[in-house]
């Protein structure tokens, strides 16, 4: 798998994964279908006034441009003034989220990214032709079919990589230790784009589901991921959708129906036609999962993911941890274009079980991706007194219009500026390449010594990461010392056995983890008066048939 994580001032990431239908817009731009029938005058003055200025530009610019770089251009102008989620793909762009959506695509299987301006594999899968032919993490693809990726940008390298299924793709990678470059022939083969990262058990009883987005795989690993779990022991579950960006509106509903009665209500959506609105219950197509639940989500998790913790949230099926998420309550339909290209185009609003529509203001779109931290990088929320109540199945106060606020507020536990540079300058995970390089004895058991502490201090230092005196000023605080001996231990371990193994040390540490396993008596607590309410009928009730009943209030 080759991810490629790319944002702008106007496109967010998130934007092309969320998804709720496909559909195909025959004859492009032009045409009846698209601007309604009959045509607008306006409509068709505005076009040729169009036609006529793109004639001009491409005819008597300075430079040879193509026109299709001034037309993209245009359209991107244009969606600017609906809102922050509606996007034109591109082809390529287009294509790369059908991919994702799908499921799987044609490739090597490895993670890569762009560290010390070298293309550098973060982890290859397990399975995958990369992984069978040994490429560890760390290693550099310096080649590509004869070409040197020093010149090239991520982009360039991961079209190159990519390919039919079958045919070869001819590589060379630079390797700790070993002076000259590594010439590899690899076929290339489907390779799975999992949606759910990694599934363990935190401690006896107790599993942990990580879903990453939601895909039309989604539900199907969530299946398998649950019988795992549960012929390991798992009584209760933590299921993380921190940093879930969204994703298909289908797969956030059967992963809700996992943890929901049939009929209660999952979502609704509604906008300006008739045909948008739409009601989304749990369909009873999976076993009920009746363990305590606890929810983590933070600043990253959007759309789909808030979907699915505001129906647990409303429901009182189980509790919410972490931060306020993104707050992206705006439903898109894709639609295929002429020559490859598409549209994420919001035709709709969704709405949680008990009435809230959770978008954040978008009037700014600058404040909206861009300016929406404070000083100590904190989000922006908008005050709870400032934003609507609505209530849950028993009665508890829930928030709209700013993301899903969490039951138990934790944020991250703060680490000083310097740790932070150690983090993002890759000096730890570079180390852990280097050390597993030079200790292959090295096992999942590792102690990481005062030794090892300082001969990474000084490995940062040497490298001019940091200052030496400001890495050892950081390493005092105890949140940062915590910190940096995990994220060793768990470089060390992924360098020598992969990005998998080294996720339950990750994980130790981690504050909201920490408080999610302790809230388990509170979530449980919680998800049987819940129960009970529902059995003998309360005004607070948020399924199907009381949302109409009672008119539950909506956020326009």
């Amino acid at each position: 798998m080759v991810t490629i994580q790319k944002t702008n001032k106007w496109t967010f990431s998130l934007t092309l994964l969320v998804a709720v239908a496909a559909a195909t817009l025959f004859g492009g731009f032009y045409g009846n279908r698209l601007f309604g029938s009959p045509v607008q005058n306006d409509v068709q003055k505005r076009l040729k006034e169009y036609t006529d200025l793109l004639a001009a530009v491409t005819s008597w610019a300075p430079e040879d441009t193509p026109s299709d770089k001034f037309v993209y251009s245009s359209i991107d102008g244009m969606l600017r003034t609906l809102d922050p989620h509606t996007t034109f793909l591109e082809p390529k762009e287009y294509s790369d989220m059908q991919d994702r959506q799908k499921g799987s695509f044609y490739g090597l299987g490895i993670l890569v990214t762009k560290r010390n301006d070298q293309v550098t594999v973060i982890t290859p899968l397990e399975g995958t032709p990369a992984a069978r032919l040994g490429i560890r993490a760390g290693d550099v693809i310096a080649e590509v079919e004869g070409v040197s990726t020093d010149d090239l940008s991520l982009d360039d390298v991961v079209k190159r990589l990519k390919g039919p299924k079958g045919t070869t793709v001819h590589i060379k990678i630079m390797r700790v230790g070993i002076k000259e470059p590594i010439p590899l022939t690899i076929v290339r083969a489907a390779i799975p784009t999992n949606s759910i990262s990694n599934v363990l058990m935190l401690r006896p009883g107790v599993g942990y589901i990580k879903i990453k987005d939601f895909t039309a795989t989604t539900v199907r690993e969530l299946d398998d991921a649950v019988e795992k779990l549960k012929q390991e022991g798992m009584q209760r579950l933590v299921l993380d959708l921190r940093g879930n960006p969204g994703g298909l509106l289908d797969a956030a509903v059967g992963v809700a129906d996992h943890f929901l009665d049939k009929g209660q209500m999952i979502v609704y959506t509604k906008g300006r036609t008739t045909d948008s609105a739409q009601d989304y219950t749990a369909p009873g197509k999976h076993q009920k999962l009746d363990t305590p639940l606890v929810v983590v989500v933070n600043r990253g998790s959007a759309s789909a993911s808030e979907i699915v913790a505001g129906a647990i949230q409303d429901h009182d099926r189980g509790l919410v941890v972490g931060e306020t998420s993104w707050g992206k309550g705006l439903v898109q339909s894709v639609y295929t274009l002429q020559y490859g290209a598409g549209l994420a185009l919001t035709t709709s609003k969704y709405y949680t079980p008990s009435g809230r529509n959770i978008q954040r203001d978008y009037t700014s779109f600058y404040d909206y991706y861009v300016a929406d931290e404070n000083e100590e990088g904190q989000a922006n929320e908008i005050p709870l007194k400032d934003r609507k109540q609505f209530k849950t199945d028993t009665g508890r106060v829930v928030y709209g219009g700013g993301g899903i606020t969490p039951d138990v507020i934790v944020k991250p536990a703060p680490l000083t500026k310097t740790t932070q540079l150690l983090e993002v300058r890759s000096a730890l995970f570079n180390f852990g390449v280097e050390y597993a390089a030079k200790h292959p004895e090295v096992d999942k058991d590792l102690v990481i010594t005062p030794q090892i502490v300082e001969d990474f201090i000084r490995y940062s230092a040497g490298k001019e990461v940091a200052p030496l005196d400001e890495i050892r000023q950081a390493i005092q605080k105890e949140n940062d010392r915590r910190f940096i001996e995990r994220a060793l231990k768990a470089e060390i371990v992924a360098a020598k056995f992969g990005f998998d193994a080294s996720y339950p040390y990750r994980l130790q540490g981690d504050n909201q983890i920490e408080k999610a396993l302790d809230v388990f008596p509170d979530a449980q607590k919680l998800a049987l008066q819940a129960a009970d309410v529902r059995a003998h009928g309360v005004p607070g009730a948020n399924d199907a048939g009381s949302r109409a009943a009672q008119a539950v209030p909506r956020v326009q």
